[in-house]
């Protein structure tokens, strides 16, 4: 590894620009300081670490042939995006990654003209970039636009949907693939097979062997050695993308640099939608991520010689544990369980349901979509799935959470992580929709726990229902109330009273619950946990409104549309009229940061809640409506 000093080269390099006023016999070495410095900033940082190792090369060539930011490059999800933000003018600023007003962890258009199009979901750079090469051609002003997808994005309906239309049209528009054979965990599926056979066929090691710069040095004859080699090919490696319109080249070392920079060149003077195959190596450079790109994909800081620590914390469990535990335990008793995680068995807690049940375990790749429809058909043939995703992920298969499941009333069950605030990856993956989206379906019942065996009986309940329903909980660990082994039902629709107070009710949601009972101390106020966004507890309500002259609700969801939502428009539909509060997630998308820094920000924290409600609190038991209305 290179000290701070020995990165004299890199320290030259603070645009695109100047790279390109390097020889090529220098970008070897910038992308050696490159790696180093990568290494060093996220050990102290944190934050997605193997899939830019695996992208360094890739990166120094793109930026040196095409003339960014003139030309367009657009990057996938941005877990790969590390070396891109280093080498476009954020060097310096690498270190508050993931951090409160620090740099995104994803592609940010306000955070620098180099981002061509904002990430934080996977699949969408093909057809983003698809629609910048039409814009283009109808600028004619010879702009180039490349989209750089991973083997794990091409996965996902929309990447195919993209490369369907693209191929049809006459389009300036490079596709390179990223091909590491992960996503975040190993890649799985046909698409995957059909990759794997193509590296390891005898096509790739023919030009693997060879010397990649005297097959392109220009690219009539880069298309005549490709198709020279091709014809002796078990297989075509790229029949896939050319059924579809694509001129395919590759597969090639993605860390050659001599060879990137010339094929890239060649491609670049060619025009129509072709795709480039590059093969690289998920974590290059650091032996532990390489070894290992699952536990790097994302890594705390850590020490470089010696790796993350492992974890000693006898803490409570994380919601995604308790999850994790149920579903093994569900699992055991009843046969029919099967569950479903679009690419993401590590972090929605499938890690030990997928070694102990793998019959029952279905990985269908980044495909959110396809898991809710399949979860559908597999309802319907009389089994219990179980569809774990996060609640942000869940956004993308709206249509088939209400075409596939809610109209034909199937009893899929939806554990849905990381909902509310999420923290260090920002407005992309905050789960502040849910409770709007999905409590305007019919036949959905909707469940927010507000502590960890509380979740475990809701998954309970939720699995044992005859129609959808939909148990949702934040990222981490909740208020440390021990699981019990016993799972029973919750009565559907019922809400509890964990605090009698005096005229001011706080109607928490979820992981509202705790710090409402936090405030409730210094308010003397009622804590009800709503458990149930629906059906409501329309009976607990009425019964608050006319026993207290302020209801407060209080939910991690957007306002609009949310839980508080559904209390007023239970009180409106009875007629009465009473002093209501909504408490919860604004109307903006909010920045990274820690999870408390975000709900402190909402005003959701137990130091919020009783600046919000200073107003009201020399309020006691019996005051009226309309004397609580005055005082405030």
């Amino acid at each position: 590894m290179l000290s701070r000093a020995d990165r004299v080269l890199l320290e030259t390099v603070n645009t695109p620009a100047e790279l390109r006023c390097l020889l090529p016999a220098a970008l070897p070495r910038v992308a050696r300081e490159l790696r180093a410095f990568l290494i060093d900033t996220v050990a102290q940082c944190g934050g997605h670490f193997a899939a830019g190792l695996g992208t360094i090369e890739l990166t120094v060539a793109l930026h040196y042939v095409f003339n960014t930011p003139v030309d367009r490059l657009v990057w996938d999800i941005g877990h790969a995006s590390y070396p891109h933000k280093i080498l476009t003018g954020r060097r310096d600023a690498l270190g508050t990654i993931r951090q409160k007003d620090g740099l995104s962890a994803f592609l940010k258009r306000t955070e620098s003209p180099y981002d061509a199009f904002g990430a934080g979901h996977s699949s969408t750079s093909l057809s983003a970039a698809l629609g910048m090469a039409i814009a283009a051609a109808k600028e004619r002003r010879g702009r180039k636009v490349v989209a750089v997808v991973g083997d794990g994005g091409l996965t996902a309906g929309l990447a195919f949907e993209a490369l369907h239309h693209a191929g049809s049209l006459d389009v300036d528009l490079l596709a390179v693939l990223n091909d590491n054979g992960m996503s975040i965990s190993p890649n799985v599926g046909g698409i995957a097979d059909y990759l794997a056979r193509t590296v390891s066929g005898r096509h790739y090691k023919a030009l693997a062997d060879d010397d990649a710069t005297a097959l392109v040095p220009m690219p009539d004859s880069w298309a005549f050695a490709r198709d020279t080699v091709r014809a002796g090919a078990p297989e075509n490696p790229g029949g896939l993308f050319e059924a579809l319109g694509w001129r395919y080249f590759g597969p090639i070392d993605g860390h050659d640099l001599p060879a990137l920079l010339t094929t890239l060149e060649g491609l670049r003077g060619l025009t129509g939608p072709r795709l480039l195959h590059v093969v690289t190596r998920k974590g290059k450079g650091y032996a532990r991520a390489e070894a290992d790109p699952v536990k790097y994909h994302g890594v705390s800081a850590f020490k470089p010689p010696v790796g993350p620590a492992a974890s000693t914390s006898k803490s409570a469990p994380t919601y995604t544990e308790v999850f994790g535990e149920w579903v093994c335990d569900m699992a055991a008793q009843d046969e029919r369980l099967v569950a479903i995680t679009p690419a993401m068995r590590e972090g929605s807690g499938l890690v030990k349901f997928s070694e102990r049940y793998p019959d029952r375990y279905f990985d269908v790749a980044i495909a959110e979509q396809h898991s809710v429809t399949l979860a559908a058909g597999l309802a319907s043939a009389g089994l219990k799935p179980v569809v774990a995703i996060y609640s942000s992920f869940l956004q993308r298969a709206y249509d088939q959470v209400i075409h596939d499941v809610a109209i034909q009333n199937l009893p899929v069950l939806f554990a849905l992580d990381r909902a509310g605030a999420v923290g260090p990856d920002g407005p992309t993956h905050n789960g502040s929709y849910d409770f709007t989206f999905l409590r305007c379906l019919p036949n959905f019942v909707v469940m927010a726990p507000a502590d960890e065996n509380e979740c475990r009986q809701m998954l309970y309940t939720g699995f044992t229902l005859d129609q959808p329903a939909a148990v949702r909980y934040p990222r981490g660990t909740g208020p440390g109330v021990l699981l019990t082994e016993q799972m029973s039902a919750l009565s559907l629709g019922r809400a509890e009273v964990r605090r009698c107070g005096g005229a001011i009710a706080l109607l928490a949601f979820g992981s509202m619950v705790a710090p409402a009972l936090e405030a409730a101390d210094v308010l003397n106020a009622t804590v009800v946990n709503m458990r149930f966004v629906k059906p409501l507890d329309e009976r607990m309500i009425i019964d608050l409104a006319a026993t207290h002259g302020l209801l407060v609700t209080l939910e991690d969801n957007v306002v609009a549309g949310g839980a508080g939502s559904a209390v007023n428009e239970c009180l409106a539909s009875h007629g009465i009229q009473t002093p209501i509060l909504n408490l919860g997630m604004p109307d903006s998308f909010l920045e990274q940061g820690s999870r408390e820094d975000m709900l402190a920000e909402c005003g959701l924290d137990a130091r919020s809640i009783l600046r919000r409600l200073a107003p009201y609190r020399r309020a006691v038991r019996g005051t009226t409506a309309a004397e609580i209305a005055r005082s405030a």
